[in-house]
């Protein structure tokens, strides 16, 4: 089975470290390995009503941008959030992006929930500081691909603060060579 790798780019830039750290791993897929690379502020979506307390629960099927992330997420064997780590957590069009999700799961008919389970979510992140730091962004992803029957893959760690500097951090580089395995169940 062809693996179909999703990007997700949840930076507030385009080209800074955690985008750079995310296409070096990505230098690494085997080949025949798809990748889609989208950047949320691209394809903004609005912020997230919660309706399940309203009528049925039932949500309407997305348009526009929200219908463009969901099929690129349903085509995805391999679903990799690439968000800064911003106040110890997800970048806030990342959060909106997975607030999101809620909705995809009572969207009649999309069986949103079925159709994710047994794929992967990965992660990778850029900080300032130090990486105990990002336990709050990985925990959300971790808790994330539980509650949907994902595999974790893990988040691929990587410092610094100035655009190109993540690439100075040798333990992350290194990883990045190896961090796309295929994940056991």
């Amino acid at each position: 089975m062809t693996r179909k790798f999703l990007f997700l780019l949840g930076s507030s830039r385009t080209g800074g470290n955690t985008e750079a750290l995310a296409r070096l791993a990505a230098e690494q897929l085997p080949d025949g390995a798809e990748q889609r690379w989208l950047h949320l502020a691209d394809l903004p979506l609005p912020e997230f009503d919660d309706l399940r307390h309203e009528g049925d629960g039932s949500y309407p099927a997305p348009t526009g941008d929200a219908a463009t992330l969901l099929d690129a997420t349903l085509e995805a064997t391999d679903l990799v959030i690439a968000s800064p780590l911003y106040w110890y957590s997800l970048s806030a069009g990342t959060k909106r992006y997975l607030d999101h999700w809620s909705g995809w799961l009572r969207v009649p008919g999309v069986d949103f929930r079925a159709r994710m389970a047994g794929r992967t979510l990965w992660g990778v992140t850029s900080f300032a500081s130090t990486a105990d730091k990002a336990e709050p962004l990985i925990g959300t992803l971790r808790n994330t691909a539980e509650f949907m029957g994902m595999r974790f893959g893990g988040v691929l760690l990587g410092n610094g603060t100035r655009p190109g500097d993540v690439v100075r951090d040798a333990e992350a580089t290194l990883t990045a060579k190896s961090f796309f395995q295929p994940v056991r169940p």
